[in-house]
């Protein structure tokens, strides 16, 4: 079985956001025992931001990009260093390999990707995969590692994605608030908890949160794999999750599978306006057809050809993100008017289909 394990900062790192060298021994300890029992793993380890902080004797996490990207280049290294030398004592060799969003959307990038991850896996090293924060740029960056860790799965075909965290899995509600809150166990393919709305707010030291891995989970889903997310403190916790035993919270894999390039679409951080449609563009959306200017009622921000926007019906509601065709300014001049009525020069479809991905 292929499987890919991601690991988050709060997981990695102490209060003070030094490097736990424990925690991540525990980790490789599994990741270990999961290659001697045939498994092959790679693992998508946070922790560089955190760590460069605490290198550079900072008080707290900076929230400027500048001084995030260069600081994510001084612990990085030194992440690397402790993932070197405890994989070493297992016998196995790690190998770094820094990605980006581009790196999932461009064919010839995505493929060679894969060619290079899989002959890693090959040759017997454990690919220890970050996003590259210390050049990722900021309009295109996810700026946490849960969608890495989805789009990964899915370019290396996987079979299982765990995501570990500080917490047991997804409850009912926030059990820091609601003692009544319940740790869901399993969720079957295509059920509407994968579209549920969660606190993005992650800790002190990481980027992510309980949003972030909804998200990625659902990526899995419309990519056919199982996804996992659980507790990095349970004790053989990637052994019992590779061994089908229920950990944390289970999603299962949905019918629903998209190739890297829409799923990079539709779950996108960074949007940049949206389009508001009306009910007969709405039902022809959920019909995957191109939208079209005559089914445009309003448009919202400010957005160029190729930036990814959002769709949504009159009522505010979420029915799809794209990539648009149009800038918004000319989008204006020409909603709402039927194709035989526009100009020659101007893209006829706001947004093609094939850059579409329905979410309602």
């Amino acid at each position: 079985m292929r499987i890919v394990v991601k690991v988050g900062t709060s997981s990695l790192t102490d209060a003070l956001g030094v490097i736990n060298e424990q925690a991540i021994a525990q980790v490789c300890a599994q990741v270990a025992e999961l290659r001697r029992t045939g498994h092959q793993v790679l693992l998508v380890s946070s922790g560089a931001v955190s760590a460069g902080v605490a290198a550079l004797g900072m008080d707290s996490r900076p929230t400027d990009i500048p001084t995030l990207q260069a600081i994510a280049a001084a612990g990085q290294s030194r992440l690397m260093e402790v993932y070197n030398r405890v994989f070493a004592g297992h016998g196995l060799v790690a190998a770094q390999v820094l990605l980006v969003p581009h790196d999932f959307v461009d064919r010839r990038q995505y493929l060679h990707a894969r060619r290079t991850v899989t002959r890693l896996l090959e040759l017997g090293c454990v690919p220890v995969v970050n996003e590259n924060d210390a050049i990722a740029s900021h309009d295109v960056r996810y700026g946490d590692n849960d969608r890495i860790a989805a789009l990964l799965s899915h370019n290396v075909a996987a079979d299982l994605l765990v995501l570990l965290t500080d917490t047991d899995g997804l409850y009912t509600a926030d059990p820091r608030l609601d003692p009544a809150a319940r740790l869901i166990a399993e969720v079957p393919a295509d059920d509407p908890l994968l579209a549920v709305s969660a606190t993005s707010r992650g800790s002190a030291r990481g980027s992510g949160g309980m949003a972030s891995k909804l998200t990625a989970a659902r990526m899995a889903s419309w990519s056919g794999i199982t996804s996992v997310i659980a507790a990095a403190h349970r004790p053989n916790v990637l052994v019992d999750a590779a061994a089908g035993e229920l950990v944390g919270t289970t999603f299962r894999p949905g019918r629903r599978k998209l190739p890297a390039r829409k799923l990079w679409i539709g779950f996108a951080t960074h949007l940049h306006g949206a389009v508001v449609v009306d009910d007969g563009a709405r039902r022809a959306l959920l019909r995957n057809t191109s939208l079209l200017p005559a089914g445009v009622v309003d448009v919202v921000g400010s957005f160029h050809e190729g930036d990814v926007v959002e769709i949504r019906d009159q009522t505010g509601a979420t029915v799809a993100r794209g990539m648009a065709l149009v800038d918004a300014g000319v989008l204006r001049t020409i909603a709402g008017r039927r194709t035989a009525d526009l100009p020659s020069h101007v893209a006829h479809e706001v947004i093609h289909r094939d850059d579409l991905v329905v979410l309602a």
